[in-house]
């Protein structure tokens, strides 16, 4: 089943996060959002901007593709 992008951003947002140890409030301060705001896209309830993807992927330190990349299956 392929998922929607939302799903996939919000599983790959969450992975970074947690990735590098940070809160969603913390995540969300490096990112200039608000925790609420990061916690609906981590629950893939929100449709973001791509301003919103750059500043994600900003504040986590990763390309904004690999954000929307599904990961490869581990062999």
């Amino acid at each position: 089943m392929k998922a929607d992008l939302n799903s996939l951003l919000a599983k790959n947002l969450r992975r970074r996060r947690l990735k590098l140890n940070l809160s969603q409030e913390d995540a969300a301060g490096r990112c200039g959002l608000h925790r609420t705001y990061l916690g609906a896209i981590e629950r893939a309830e929100r449709n973001v901007t791509l301003s919103t993807l750059e500043q994600l992927a900003t504040g986590l330190h990763v390309d904004p593709v690999s954000l929307l990349r599904h990961e490869k299956a581990a062999k």
